[in-house]
């Protein structure tokens, strides 16, 4: 197998997602390009733990592990990558599913050694059968996809999309791990923003980093269907803008809100007027994708006043950890 062997992490904290826990592991396995391993990293949820270690005993390919430092996505990616093997670790949801050759594409972005980090596609796998009317693509962001406005190809980026991402491993040498306290804890408000602030940082500790999206690299994600409801959108949104507001005291405003001002003075805008064109052709659900738009856009503002007010407060706090060297260590 020519090219980096790739770690790859899936962060895991709710057995209500078992059997999306065990397909996710199973499309890793089906890859046209196997990983290199596959590390299963328990959110301090001992039950869901010990059930994994059981499932997996007899694997050669698969270690369960359990969060090494506080509860959250940030922590449990940190203990992931510590512990890995490969020169490339890639992350997927534990609520996904990824193509055959997902990991073949970004693989081959990897033969440019200026190249520090590869996102891809993901689509959503919505639980009703068919993505609300009302939903706009613009914001499919709020359920963890790839949404409208992201450039098509294979192209440079400010940064890659958390759930389906890769990193080099000397990528965390050079900027450290995830930033704790910006991203999501299963406890909390649907936090996010944790891969952008630490893409930013990369870029600042290697000017000279090449960072991709790659469309070819394809994964599922599922959509429960208490995410398709507007309350669930208005929730997100300001939690968007929370996170923004850490992310922009951390890596500064202009780069933290560097691709969000296009966003939203190009893309947001187009968007309301498809959606108010659909309406007046009597389309379904035209006028409401105009004003989630809008919506979404006014929430995510509020609650980035809100969270620069705190985080000018010392209300909140984030720190970002080394990457040290855990490998070996796991159950399965």
């Amino acid at each position: 197998m020519s090219g980096p062997g790739i770690s790859v992490v899936i962060c895991v904290y709710t057995e209500d997602r078992w059997e999306d826990i065990l397909a996710a592991v199973a499309s890793v396995r089906a890859q046209s390009r196997p990983a290199l391993e596959t590390l299963l990293v328990v959110d301090h949820n001992d039950l869901l733990h010990e059930r994994l270690a059981q499932e997996y005993k007899e694997a050669t390919d698969v270690r369960v592990l359990a969060n090494a430092g506080p509860r959250g996505l940030s922590a449990g990616r940190n203990t992931g990558i510590a512990a890995s093997y490969g020169e490339v670790i890639a992350f997927l949801d534990d609520d996904a599913v990824a193509e055959r050759d997902w990991l073949r594409h970004f693989a081959a972005s990897y033969a440019d050694p200026r190249v520090m980090a590869v996102g891809g596609r993901t689509e959503p796998i919505w639980a009703s059968g068919r993505r609300p009317a009302w939903f706009p693509e613009e914001f499919d962001w709020v359920v963890g996809c790839t949404y409208r406005g992201l450039p098509p190809g294979r192209v440079r980026v400010r940064n890659v999309l958390g759930g389906n991402a890769s990193f080099r491993r000397t990528a965390f040498d050079a900027a450290g791990g995830f930033a704790t306290g910006i991203g999501r804890d299963g406890d909390k408000r649907p936090l996010g923003c944790e891969e952008t602030e630490l893409c930013i940082r990369l870029s600042r500790a290697r000017p000279d980093a090449v960072l991709l999206i790659d469309d070819r690299a394809v994964i599922h994600h599922r959509v429960p269907e208490a995410r398709e409801h507007f309350g669930y959108f208005r929730t997100r949104t300001y939690a968007e803008g929370l996170s923004k507001a850490l992310v922009a005291r951390s890596v500064g405003a202009d780069k933290g809100l560097e691709t969000e001002r296009r966003y939203t003075t190009r893309v947001l805008p187009a968007g309301v007027v498809r959606g108010l064109r659909d309406a007046v052709l009597a389309r379904p659900g035209g006028a409401g994708r105009a004003g989630a738009i809008v919506a979404g856009v006014l929430t995510a503002a509020g609650g980035y006043v809100v969270g620069s007010m705190r985080a000018r407060r010392g209300a909140v706090t984030y720190s970002v950890a080394a990457i040290g060297d855990d490998r070996g260590g796991g159950d399965g």
